[in-house]
């Protein structure tokens, strides 16, 4: 907890929010974004699923050439790493939309009252916020520890907090 000047000159408590709140908070979106990402994900899978079957039916072992084998694994990759895009991007604006909207939360950090701000305490702007999430692929690829930081730091940031400046703090 801290105590800090506002713009318009006013004292307030700012509490910080600390790693298992927000671990709690990441599992909830988590869980939000798997069932959004389902809309996307199965109907793809379900199309490339048909259009193999519709390609395959009638086929025995041995009918198909190497020419064709490559082209449905090429197919097949390209529809994965599509999903798997389309999911990632569904993320980024998930987590940036809703953090620099007026609520600064996603639903699983309004779901425990929780909010992102600027150092200042104020609203983050769309820009910061998708900074924000890409500085979460420096925390993926550092073995999480940048998500652990959380639990060390003075006002309790995660990597990804420090690199554009924001706070995660209880809102009131």
């Amino acid at each position: 907890m801290e105590t800090v000047s506002t713009t318009a000159g006013t004292a307030e408590v700012r509490e910080y929010a600390g790693f298992w709140l927000r671990f709690v908070a990441y599992i909830i979106d988590y869980v939000i974004l798997q069932l959004l990402s389902s809309f996307i994900i199965i109907p793809i899978l379900g199309a490339l699923g048909f259009g193999f079957f519709a390609a395959t039916e009638g086929m025995q072992a041995g009918d198909i050439g190497e020419e064709e084998a490559l082209a449905m694994m090429v197919t097949l990759f390209s529809t994965l790493s599509s999903a798997a895009l389309l999911t990632f991007i569904l993320q980024i604006l998930y987590f940036a939309i809703l953090q620099s909207g007026s609520r600064q939360a996603t639903l699983g950090k309004m779901a425990l009252g929780l909010k992102v701000t600027d150092m200042n305490g104020e609203k983050i702007d769309f820009g910061k916020a998708v900074i924000r999430e890409l500085s979460k692929l420096i925390s993926y690829a550092i073995l999480l520890i940048g998500y652990i930081m959380a639990g060390f730091t003075e006002k309790k940031q995660a990597l990804h907090d420090i690199i554009p400046g924001t706070l995660v703090v209880k809102a009131k």
